[in-house]
């Protein structure tokens, strides 16, 4: 291979940990006809969004194993194409977490997108959940790394936020305000668990802005709570763009099917950042990732990087990509 055709991923992150390049959106589900739902709109739409099979709240009271299994289920159907559908299990004082895992980890451990840990108080508390999950995956031959995603919603896990990014296995950080607020006895209203509050409160502006730092900090996703707004699509799309643009949010819950597509939407790169990135990118290979010139500005290796991930996001957010580009970088 000439250098002219090395791999952006090659040229620029040798060595590296990747950045996770995910769906900027997550869908909750939490029976078996939402599930299934779900998984023919991701059909329907592409892969453009993951699907988060919940076991916390989905699970009736005294049922946790067959609901468990019923996800199991789901994850090695057919309807799962791209097997884009994880899961949230329950929280470590639940007695069935443990269950959670041996179920779905060896039953569907070489299906399942990630494991979404809830309500963790502590950075030790989630490490001992996810070294429980290491140690079922290799009793039963999984190879792969099972992706994981921490809920922070308490007062500890936003005090450990820079610890839990770092465990083994993180591949975001989800922030949960309905439970934060709640934690807060009344020192936040309940008017800021909807917009503007959300994003106005100073409590809950420096938790947001502490949860994004430390998950860049360590290479991981931050992921933005829901919209109370279930069909209002400008109200649900101006909630993500606030939370994208003001905040460094890169994915977004969605609980309701009408709530997706805004999400997406408000997450997606703009087109003329991607035919940029895409005329940034070829020149560059071209000049075998040396500086260049583009549009009357100098780019090297910190830019190239940049607009790499910006194809990225365009790729799995169903924007656009110039042939060349997509026959160059992701064929």
């Amino acid at each position: 291979m000439s250098a002219s055709t090395v791999h952006p991923n090659a040229a620029l992150f040798k060595g590296e940990k990747p950045f996770p390049v995910i769906p900027s959106c997550e869908h909750f589900a939490g029976n078996e006809v939402r599930i299934a739902k779900a998984l023919e709109l991701q059909v329907k739409l592409g892969p453009i969004f993951d699907v988060t099979c919940d076991c916390e709240d989905g699970a009736p009271a005294g049922q946790e194993k067959q609901h468990a299994e019923m996800i199991v289920r789901m994850q090695n159907s057919p309807g799962n194409r791209f097997e884009q559908a994880g899961v949230r299990i329950h929280d470590y004082t639940h007695s069935a977490w443990k269950q959670d895992i041996d179920i779905l980890v060896s039953g569907a451990g070489n299906a399942l997108a990630y494991i979404t840990i809830p309500k963790s108080t502590s950075a030790s508390q989630a490490g001992e959940m996810i070294e429980y999950a290491q140690k079922v995956a290799g009793r039963h031959g999984i190879k792969r790394e099972i992706p994981i995603h921490i809920l922070v919603e308490t007062h500890g896990a936003l005090h450990d936020a820079f610890e839990l990014a770092a465990l083994p296995w993180v591949q975001v950080l989800d922030f949960g305000l309905m439970d934060f607020v709640s934690a807060h006895h009344g020192a936040i209203p309940a008017s800021a668990m909807r917009s503007p509050g959300q994003f106005e409160h100073a409590l809950l502006r420096r938790a947001k802005s502490e949860l994004v730092a430390a998950a860049l900090t360590h290479g991981v996703v931050p992921a933005h709570n829901v919209s109370l707004d279930l069909k209002n699509t400008y109200a649900i799309y101006s909630d993500a763009y606030r939370a994208r643009s003001e905040f460094g949010f890169l994915r977004m819950w969605s609980i309701y099917p009408a709530q997706i597509l805004p999400i997406v939407d408000a997450m997606k790169p703009d087109y003329s950042d991607v035919e940029d990135a895409a005329n940034i990118l070829l020149a560059a290979q071209q000049a075998d990732w040396g500086p260049i010139q583009y549009a009357g500005e100098l780019h090297d290796r910190a830019t190239y990087r940049f607009y790499w991930e910006v194809l990225q996001k365009a790729k799995v957010t169903g924007v656009a990509i110039p042939e060349p580009a997509t026959k160059a970088f992701f064929n």
